[in-house]
């Protein structure tokens, strides 16, 4: 596997403590790794945004790369018409992916928000550019309860765009899970029929490098060693 999509079920999910576990397991493997953020909203030019994060908790050798940023906390789509800028449309963003993949032994890509939220206003989506670059997409979704519903709307996209889905994974699980966080352990992947890879605690994001890297490795490693990545 030399690129990955990473989507989730909506926003504050996880996607971007996610992709940057994934890339922390892959730049101690030794591989050289690449994140690309889609679109960055919400955050001011000053501001720290997403692959700000992921360099912090993964370190310098990662590649990020952050395609454009609107200030408006929108989809892409709406905060680029607010701000009078150029949306960032599917071609562009799978130019992107292609020109890192180049150099680069695997390429995470990470959107804003949802599946199908808009990238531009003819209707891109991520979903868009991982049928443009024919890459899997790993699913971030939330603990607890409505999660069931979030996650099967958006399986059901997966398979009617015939996009592939490497499986799920929990991108903030609770320090105290309550009953429905406990069952949906089972329900996840019952209801999707996809493997549900690991999960990652809540507040990982303020760990430190060593402390993140040791996490990522207790709540993900062993799922992602299940795919060919």
């Amino acid at each position: 596997m030399t690129l990955l999509v990473v989507t989730g079920t909506g926003t504050g999910v996880g996607k971007t403590v996610v992709t940057s576990a994934i890339a922390t397991l892959a730049v101690a493997a030794g591989r050289l790794v690449a994140v690309l953020k889609v679109a960055q909203t919400g955050v001011d030019a000053d501001q720290p945004g997403d692959v700000e994060e992921v360099r912090r908790l993964v370190g310098p050798s990662v590649t990020c790369r952050e395609l454009a940023r609107y200030p408006d906390p929108l989809a892409p789509a709406t905060a680029a018409r607010r701000a009078g800028l150029p949306p960032v449309t599917p071609a562009t963003a799978t130019a992107a992916v292609r020109e890192l993949a180049a150099e680069h032994d695997l390429v995470l890509i990470e959107g804003a928000g949802g599946l199908l939220a808009p990238l531009d206003d003819r209707g891109g989506t991520l979903a868009d550019v991982a049928a443009a670059v024919a890459a899997p997409v790993l699913m971030v979704v939330a603990a607890g309860l409505g999660t069931l519903n979030h996650t099967a709307l958006t399986v059901e996209v997966l398979r009617t765009r015939a996009l592939g889905c490497v499986g799920i994974v929990i991108g903030a699980w609770p320090a105290e899970p309550d009953l429905a966080a406990q069952c949906n352990l089972a329900d996840l992947p019952a209801v999707t029929g996809l493997p549900l890879l690991g999960a990652l605690g809540e507040g990982a994001g303020r760990l430190t490098r060593g402390e993140f890297l040791l996490l990522a490795r207790r709540g993900l490693e062993s799922g992602l060693q299940t795919l060919d990545w």
